[in-house]
């Protein structure tokens, strides 16, 4: 069996906004103020998920372009980047550690330009 997908994200201008439209139209809940890597969210406006999703978040904030991303969980977040670039992709962001935890994620385009993210441990 491959890699799973482990966590997805919606980032917008205005995460509240957002998490309020997804909570109507799916019945999800966030729980928001965890810690997030500044170049995923404004510290504070990212809101995890609970309940019966995979796990996934809902933040950005001002200057912060519009997307959604699933991440891939990996052993190693550098070396799938790097086996990424290797097979034509591009690295867009990181690896970075979210504050605070063991949480280290990266984004990459593949060759058509979609945005994958990569999410791993850092080594001990």
């Amino acid at each position: 069996m491959g890699q799973p997908v482990v966590h997805f994200e919606i980032i917008g201008s205005d995460p509240g906004r957002l998490r309020g439209y997804y909570g109507e139209l799916f019945g999800w809940e966030f729980a928001t103020g965890g810690p997030v890597a500044e170049t995923v969210s404004e510290a504070g406006d990212y809101g995890f998920t609970e309940g019966a999703t995979i796990p996934g978040g809902v933040g950005g904030g001002a200057g912060f372009r519009p997307h959604t991303v699933f991440y891939v969980g990996v052993p190693d977040v550098e070396a799938a980047l790097a086996k990424a670039e290797s097979l034509g992709g591009r690295r867009v962001m990181g690896p970075v550690r979210s504050p605070g935890t063991k949480l280290v994620v990266a984004h990459f385009t593949d060759p058509e330009g979609n945005v994958i993210g990569l999410a791993g441990e850092v080594p001990d």
